[in-house]
Protein backbone atom coordinates (compact mmCIF):
# COMPACT_ATOMS: atom_id res chain seq x y z
CA UNK A 1 0.00 0.00 0.00
CA UNK A 2 1.41 3.35 -1.02
CA UNK A 3 0.26 6.32 1.02
CA UNK A 4 -0.39 9.83 -0.22
CA UNK A 5 1.51 12.10 2.16
CA UNK A 6 1.00 15.85 2.57
CA UNK A 7 4.10 17.46 4.09
CA UNK A 8 3.75 20.87 5.76
CA UNK A 9 6.67 23.21 6.36
CA UNK A 10 7.15 26.95 6.52
CA UNK A 11 7.52 28.91 3.30
CA UNK A 12 6.53 32.54 3.84
CA UNK A 13 7.08 32.21 7.59
CA UNK A 14 10.80 31.59 6.98
CA UNK A 15 12.94 29.04 5.15
CA UNK A 16 15.52 28.41 7.90
CA UNK A 17 14.58 24.72 8.09
CA UNK A 18 14.56 23.86 4.38
CA UNK A 19 17.42 21.35 4.80
CA UNK A 20 15.52 19.31 7.38
CA UNK A 21 12.35 19.57 5.26
CA UNK A 22 14.24 18.12 2.31
CA UNK A 23 15.62 15.32 4.46
CA UNK A 24 12.18 14.47 5.88
CA UNK A 25 10.58 14.51 2.42
CA UNK A 26 13.31 12.21 1.10
CA UNK A 27 12.59 9.76 3.89
CA UNK A 28 8.81 10.02 3.49
CA UNK A 29 9.15 8.78 -0.11
CA UNK A 30 9.79 5.31 1.38
CA UNK A 31 6.16 5.22 2.47
CA UNK A 32 4.39 6.76 -0.49
CA UNK A 33 3.92 9.76 -2.73
CA UNK A 34 4.73 13.14 -1.15
CA UNK A 35 2.21 15.54 -2.65
CA UNK A 36 4.10 18.66 -1.54
CA UNK A 37 7.72 17.87 -2.43
CA UNK A 38 8.33 21.52 -3.40
CA UNK A 39 8.45 22.43 0.32
CA UNK A 40 11.93 20.86 0.47
CA UNK A 41 13.26 22.74 -2.56
CA UNK A 42 16.10 25.06 -1.45
CA UNK A 43 15.35 27.35 -4.42
CA UNK A 44 11.93 28.15 -2.93
CA UNK A 45 12.36 31.31 -0.85
CA UNK A 46 10.19 33.22 1.67
CA UNK A 47 8.19 34.75 -1.16
CA UNK A 48 6.96 31.25 -1.97
CA UNK A 49 6.01 30.01 -5.36
CA UNK A 50 5.57 32.50 -8.13
CA UNK A 51 2.18 33.71 -6.94
CA UNK A 52 2.27 36.45 -9.57
CA UNK A 53 1.88 33.79 -12.29
CA UNK A 54 -0.57 31.52 -10.50
CA UNK A 55 -1.98 33.66 -7.70
CA UNK A 56 -2.44 33.01 -4.01
CA UNK A 57 -5.96 31.65 -4.58
CA UNK A 58 -4.61 29.04 -7.01
CA UNK A 59 -1.98 27.93 -4.44
CA UNK A 60 -4.60 27.80 -1.67
CA UNK A 61 -7.11 25.79 -3.71
CA UNK A 62 -4.48 23.40 -5.10
CA UNK A 63 -3.06 22.75 -1.66
CA UNK A 64 -6.52 22.11 -0.20
CA UNK A 65 -7.13 19.56 -2.98
CA UNK A 66 -3.87 17.83 -2.06
CA UNK A 67 -4.83 17.96 1.62
CA UNK A 68 -8.17 16.32 0.83
CA UNK A 69 -6.42 13.66 -1.25
CA UNK A 70 -3.82 12.85 1.43
CA UNK A 71 -3.93 9.76 3.63
CA UNK A 72 -1.65 11.31 6.23
CA UNK A 73 -0.27 14.75 7.07
CA UNK A 74 3.28 15.26 8.35
CA UNK A 75 3.95 18.79 9.59
CA UNK A 76 7.33 20.09 10.67
CA UNK A 77 6.16 22.75 13.14
CA UNK A 78 9.42 24.10 14.57
CA UNK A 79 9.41 27.30 12.47
CA UNK A 80 6.19 29.17 13.31
CA UNK A 81 4.02 29.53 10.20
CA UNK A 82 0.46 30.77 9.71
CA UNK A 83 0.13 28.57 6.64
CA UNK A 84 1.19 25.40 8.44
CA UNK A 85 -1.19 26.15 11.31
CA UNK A 86 -3.99 26.70 8.80
CA UNK A 87 -3.20 23.42 7.02
CA UNK A 88 -3.21 21.53 10.32
CA UNK A 89 -6.57 23.06 11.28
CA UNK A 90 -8.09 22.16 7.92
CA UNK A 91 -6.66 18.64 8.12
CA UNK A 92 -8.15 18.21 11.59
CA UNK A 93 -11.54 19.31 10.26
CA UNK A 94 -11.16 16.62 7.56
CA UNK A 95 -10.35 14.06 10.27
CA UNK A 96 -6.94 13.30 8.74
CA UNK A 97 -4.12 11.46 10.48
CA UNK A 98 -1.59 14.11 11.47
CA UNK A 99 1.96 13.83 12.76
CA UNK A 100 3.61 17.06 13.95
CA UNK A 101 7.38 17.16 14.39
CA UNK A 102 8.96 19.74 16.70
CA UNK A 103 12.73 20.08 17.19
CA UNK A 104 13.48 20.52 20.87
CA UNK A 105 16.72 22.38 20.14
CA UNK A 106 14.78 25.30 18.63
CA UNK A 107 14.54 28.71 20.25
CA UNK A 108 10.76 28.64 19.66
CA UNK A 109 8.08 27.18 21.91
CA UNK A 110 5.37 25.19 20.15
CA UNK A 111 1.97 26.89 20.12
CA UNK A 112 -0.47 25.66 22.77
CA UNK A 113 -3.06 25.38 19.99
CA UNK A 114 -0.94 22.66 18.39
CA UNK A 115 0.51 21.03 21.52
CA UNK A 116 -2.87 21.05 23.26
CA UNK A 117 -4.64 19.39 20.31
CA UNK A 118 -2.63 16.17 20.58
CA UNK A 119 -4.87 13.21 21.27
CA UNK A 120 -2.44 10.34 20.71
CA UNK A 121 -4.57 8.75 18.01
CA UNK A 122 -5.13 10.68 14.79
CA UNK A 123 -3.20 13.76 16.01
CA UNK A 124 0.29 13.16 17.37
CA UNK A 125 3.24 15.38 18.21
CA UNK A 126 6.78 14.08 18.39
CA UNK A 127 9.52 16.22 19.86
CA UNK A 128 12.73 15.24 18.12
CA UNK A 129 16.36 15.94 17.44
CA UNK A 130 17.67 15.82 13.88
CA UNK A 131 19.51 12.55 14.58
CA UNK A 132 16.31 10.69 15.42
CA UNK A 133 13.85 12.00 12.82
CA UNK A 134 14.14 8.94 10.52
CA UNK A 135 13.51 6.57 13.44
CA UNK A 136 10.43 8.53 14.51
CA UNK A 137 9.05 8.50 10.96
CA UNK A 138 9.81 4.79 10.54
CA UNK A 139 7.96 3.91 13.77
CA UNK A 140 5.01 6.17 12.93
CA UNK A 141 4.54 4.77 9.42
CA UNK A 142 4.96 1.16 10.53
CA UNK A 143 1.95 1.73 12.80
CA UNK A 144 0.02 3.47 9.98
CA UNK A 145 0.64 0.62 7.55
CA UNK A 146 -0.50 -1.94 10.13
CA UNK A 147 -3.75 -0.08 10.84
Amino acid sequence: MSLRIYFCGSIRGGRQDVEIYSRIIGYLRKFGKVLTEHIGNPMLNEKGEDAVKTGDKYIHDRDLEWLQEADVIVAEVTQPSLGVGYEIGRAMAMNKKILCLFRTSAKHVLSAMIRGAENGTNFQINDYSEEEVETILQQYFEKQLQA
